[in-house]
């Protein structure tokens, strides 16, 4: 099954269809990152943007540094 779930950006209504796996997951971080209720300015989303991928980065470097304990 899929789940929709919108979000305001700039006035406009966007929707996303996710399995219900992932919908869930993603609600849960759309809900920290963004105003789900109101609209969020293009700046909200730069924002958020940055941060997933400053964590996308620290993951990646422990992944890194766990493989070279490893190897």
């Amino acid at each position: 099954m899929s789940r929709k779930i919108g979000l305001h950006i700039g006035g406009r209504r966007f929707d996303v269809d996710a399995e219900d796996g992932f919908a869930v997951f993603l609600e849960k971080q759309m809900l920290d990152d963004f105003d789900m209720d109101g609209n969020n300015d293009i700046k909200s989303i730069f924002l958020a943007y940055v941060r997933k991928n400053h964590k996308i980065y620290a993951q990646e470097r422990k992944i890194d540094e766990i493989i070279k304990k490893l190897g």
